[in-house]
């Protein structure tokens, strides 16, 4: 089954379970998840019961926790599917899946099974054939192999019954149309998995008997009938005897003939070529695989061009070498033979063939007038009686041409026939424009399933079926581009001991992959050499520079800044090697390399060119530097500007103007950005990679992106150190100690904030001291330090009143208001946090804004005035969205719930609950997921769910311990205290409020502890 475009879902369950959103493999947790689901899409538009979900989950020995592992199971599938929430509905004991029969391959099995019989009983046997190739191309081995559920591999079973018997149809329609030699290895493949299946014997030997292979017929008999007495104690059933002493008497029955005893297929009536015919096609493909979708529209504008009256019907196929324009465009001419009785000629016009120049278009003439009989002394010396001869020859015949391998349409137009009822075919690795009429079809890399199938024909189903993962990770490595299949399948073919997985591991290394990628006179590295060769000297530069770039994709603006072109020219250079296939284009605006295009392109950078490509990588990461400055700016109102610490860039840069606008250039961006830092890093570009790193992680923070913001701001400390650029370095050192402060590294964030503060003092630089104040604030607090918190934040607090930097002020605010709540300090967490808010009315910074509101919220909650803390929370779910940060807004709709059920609004509390956790999960930021469960965990003690909230506490504990986070933990240990009560059990009880106390006694914590804990 295709994957889905645009980014669609689709659910793969013929083979191990696969679950993709457009491209992109979808990672759905455990095995648990995939069980559940897969259960849930086998009977998808029916209700499954958790019951069944359990026991589909773990057989017989499901644990006692197991319908509540289910529910959390379907919440988490929920969250990693795209429309989850809509895929997977509560329904009555249970849950449904709404999925289509377009996102499910085993229906789409289903349908085109339903389709091939009713063709077939129609009489349309070649259609039924057709729908029944498509069916069979779904699977991709057993029906969810590994699922490791009893129910499943029942399903499982009954699933490739379905397909024996639809394998079985097809090899009787393929015997019927007289392809006995071709079905050979089909069939031994098939018999190696179901080796009693009579049926199946029967039509092996009937295929080795009309390839001329009696003997070989025979001895298959015997090995069967030596099987089932082995295996089962019975003999061969009538039907498979009776074959068998038909083939010993040679019975005329079995359709036995001169034609059919050789080991080419027998051809249809339909297929037959008049012998008056010239033919000079090259041989199909035995074993053409796949590209159902172009060898359609390929078909289809073919016939349609044969049967429609224009002047002149062109048909041209374009793509990158290696793509298999060749073989397809054959594959397509064998079907279409018969729509062309006067004949069928092919010719390579070796415009991209290693060694040889391309064929001249008189010498083409020449050749192709011999083909049709013209004696040699009647053809003219010159190109056009030549042409005006063959135009001649042409006239009021139906012929078809298939011109290969073009080089341009120079070389092309002269072979063009006037005749309305002749058909061109062409194929090139460049869209010839100046083909005026010609119906174009780009060919570009296979898709994954028939990358694998075509790797599966070579191989043999066994061998790929004993590795499907590496089989497909394979598929992957080659860029799914036919020829790179081709060579890795005859080099594990050659190689009976290599393992799929041995190849794959040799491939991951980029350096020496297109060295793999090579078998006898066939290299992908040998091909695109000739298309790189075949451009001018100023686009092999630019297509040498633009691999430099460290993203997927490249924009214009990017590419100008690396290629030192302006905009206009940059886009004319990107279009042309576009049209020659050395670039993709996934979106209008967007450019690519094919996989194996960049790793052919990496290698041309050689010593010779290291000055130039270093220049380039100093553009492009300049342009970076100057348009994230511009960005941030937009999207981060009041940020101070950096200094200048390197040039700008004086090129174009992309719009930028509104808020959506940058924030769509830096999603777009994000990873090539990320990328571009350690680019700059291993560059030696230092300046560069801290200035990038300073503007990139402000983006990465509101994305709660933490691990890479940590990454790279490691890298650009590390950067600012070796450049001996103190400013840089203090700026570095502050961005590192916030974001240790999200991931809990306190150690780490207490000791970068300190140098940083300690670097910018000495600096005078006073607006990054005052930042690196505050963080160290906020982290001696979470580590319960108050008594040292205290001055940090007030330092801080007085910094920014001097400098008049409103936008710190509030951040400084917002973490003293923590520190008194977490102090028990609740008046004066109150009071900070109205200060904050108040600042915020004169401010256009919605995340801050948000959590403002937060902190107000909770020091209300500490005072008792829980209505008033309930109105802050609505206005702060109102300012939130799908671009705030996840753990930000899982903290507002934990509290929500909270107070929600304190003030008895019981209707929304579990759908706050679930989305908070659902977040808490997906935020990266362990400081906050730890309150959050503590929240969630009070919440479900008090709506009676014992178990839910022991499990919430206990891992709120370890996290919070594991940094630690002593405020968090004395919650934990409240909580847990609470539930060991709930459970009866007072002794274990009293001794985890001891162990909080004591946490509270080292934080100078002064109010009882049950206040606290409830109002915390």
């Amino acid at each position: 089954m295709a994957k889905q475009e645009g980014g669609g879902l689709s659910f793969h369950l013929l083979g191990p379970f696969e679950a993709w959103s457009g491209d992109t493999r979808l990672r759905l947790g455990g095995a648990i998840h995939e069980r559940v689901l897969s259960s849930l899409l086998l009977e998808t538009g029916r209700t499954v019961p958790v019951s069944r979900l359990v026991q589909v989950a773990w057989n017989d020995s499901p644990p006692a926790t197991a319908a509540h592992q289910v529910r959390k199971a379907v919440a988490d599938l929920r969250r990693r599917l795209p429309g989850g929430s809509d895929l997977i509905v509560t329904q009555g004991p249970g849950y449904r899946s709404t999925a289509t029969t377009a996102e499910l391959d085993f229906l789409e099995f289903g349908e085109h099974v339903h389709e091939a019989a009713r063709a077939v009983a129609d009489g349309r046997h070649s259609d039924g054939r057709a729908a029944l190739r498509t069916a069979l191309s779904l699977w991709r081995g057993r029906a969810l192999s590994g699922s490791g559920s009893d129910l499943l591999e029942s399903v499982a079973a009954g699933l490739e019954e379905r397909r024996v018997a639809a394998a079985e149809q097809y090899f009787d329609l393929r015997l019927a149309e007289g392809e006995a030699a071709a079905l050979v290895a089909d069939l031994r493949d098939l018999i190696a998995q179901h080796p009693l299946r009579e049926p199946l014997r029967g039509k092996l030997m009937l295929a080795l008997y009309r390839s001329g292979r009696s003997a070989e017929a025979l001895d298959e008999y015997r090995k069967v009938r030596e099987l089932l007495v082995e295996e089962l104690g019975i003999d061969p059933g009538a039907q498979l005897s009776g074959l068998y002493k038909a083939i010993l008497r040679e019975a005329p029955e079995l359709g036995l003939d001169a034609d059919e005893s050789s080991a080419e297929p027998r051809r249809t009536p339909s297929e037959t070529v008049p012998d008056r015919t010239h033919c000079t096609l090259p041989h199909d493909l035995p074993d053409f695989t796949g590209r159902r979708h172009e060898l359609d529209v390929l078909l289809a504008a073919m016939t349609h061009r044969a049967r429609s009256r224009g002047s002149r019907r062109i048909v041209a196929l374009d793509g990158m070498g290696g793509s298999g324009k060749t073989s397809l465009a054959v594959h397509a001419a064998h079907q279409v033979a018969a729509e062309f009785p006067d004949g069928q000629l092919y010719i390579d016009l070796r415009g991209f063939t290693p060694g040889e120049m391309p064929v001249a278009p008189g010498a083409a003439l020449h050749g192709l007038l011999r083909s049709l009989g013209v004696p040699g002394e009647r053809i003219p010396e010159d190109l056009d009686g030549r042409a005006a001869l063959w135009r001649a020859q042409l006239r009021g015949r139906r012929m078809l041409l298939l011109l290969d391998n073009a080089a341009d349409a120079v070389q092309v137009l002269p072979l063009l026939p006037a005749s309305s009822a002749c058909l061109v075919v062409v194929t090139s690795r460049a869209r010839l424009v100046d083909l005026d009429g010609a119906e174009w079809l780009s060919i570009g890399p296979m898709s994954l399933a028939d990358g694998t199938l075509l790797v599966e024909q070579v191989l043999g189903a066994v061998r790929i079926g004993a590795e499907p993962d590496a089989g497909r990770e394979l598929v992957r490595m080659c860029g799914q581009l036919p020829l790179a299949l081709r060579i890795v399948a005859a080099r594990l073919r050659n190689r009976p001991r290599w393992t799929l997985q041995y190849l794959v591991d040799r491939l991951q290394d980029e350096t020496r992959r297109l060295g793999e990628l090579s078998a006898g006179d066939r290299s992908v590295a040998a091909t695109l050499q000739l298309s790189f060769q075949a451009m001018d000297e100023e686009h092999r530069t630019a297509f040498r520079l633009l691999a430099l770039h460290p993203g997927t994709d490249v924009d214009v603006y990017a590419a100008a800044a690396l290629l030192g072109l302006d905009v206009h020219a940059t886009e004319a250079t990107l279009e042309r090697l576009l049209d020659v296939h050395l670039l993709q284009q996934p979106e209008l605006g967007l450019y690519r390399f094919h996989d194996l295009v960049r790793d052919f392109a990496r290698t041309l950078s050689c010593p010779a060119t290291a000055r130039e490509d270093h220049a380039a990588v100093r553009s492009l990461l300049g342009y970076y530097v100057t348009v994230t400055e511009a960005a941030c700016g937009v999207l981060f109102p009041g940020r101070k500007a950096s200094a200048a610490a390197i040039a700008p860039y004086d090129g174009a840069l992309p719009p930028l103007g509104t808020m959506s606008g940058a924030a769509g250039w830096f999603d777009q961006e994000q990873d090539g950005l990320i990328a571009a830092v350690h680019l700059a890093d291993r560059e030696g570009l230092d300046r560069e990679a801290a200035c990038l790193t300073r503007n990139v992680v402000f983006r990465l923070n509101s994305l709660g992106r933490f691990n890479e913001f940590r990454d790279i701001s490691r890298v650009a400390v590390a950067a600012a150190r070796r450049a001996d650029d103190l400013p840089l370095l203090g700026v570095s050192l502050s961005s590192l100690g916030v974001v240790c402060w999200k991931l809990g590294h306190l150690d780490e964030g207490v000791e970068a904030a300190q140098e940083g503060r300690d670097v910018a003092a000495e600096l005078g630089d006073r607006r990054t001291e005052s930042h690196a104040e505050s963080t160290l604030g906020l982290l001696l607090t979470v580590l319960g330090r108050h008594t040292e918190a205290l001055p940090r934040l007030e330092r801080a607090l007085d910094l920014e009143r001097s400098l008049d930097a409103p936008q710190a002020e509030v951040e400084s605010l917002s973490n003293l208001s923590t520190l008194y709540m977490q102090w028990g300090r609740y008046e004066e967490a109150a009071a900070a946090a109205r200060q904050a808010l108040e600042i915020h009315r004169t401010l256009d910074y919605r995340d801050n804004h948000v959590m403002v509101l937060t902190d107000l919220a909770f020091a209300l909650t500490g005072l008792g005035a829980v209505e008033e803390a309930h109105e802050h929370l609505a206005r702060a779910r109102t300012l939130c969205d799908v671009s705030s940060p996840p753990a930000d807004v899982a903290l507002v709709l934990a509290l929500s719930a909270d107070i929600g059920e304190r003030l008895g609004r019981h209707a929304v509390v579990k759908g706050l609950a679930e989305r908070a956790l659902a977040l808490a999960g997906a935020g990266a930021s362990p400081t906050r997921q730890a309150k959050t469960e503590n929240l969630l965990g009070r919440l479900h003690l008090r709506r009676g769910d014992v178990g839910r909230a022991l499990s919430l506490h206990l891992h709120a504990y370890e996290i919070a311990a594991a940094m630690p986070y002593r405020a968090e933990q004395a919650h934990a240990l409240f909580g847990l205290a609470a539930v060991r009560t709930a459970m009866g059990d007072d002794k274990a009880a009293h001794q985890l409020r001891a162990q909080a106390d004591e946490l509270l006694r080292s934080m100078d914590v002064r109010v009882r502890s049950a206040a606290w804990c409830l109002s915390g």
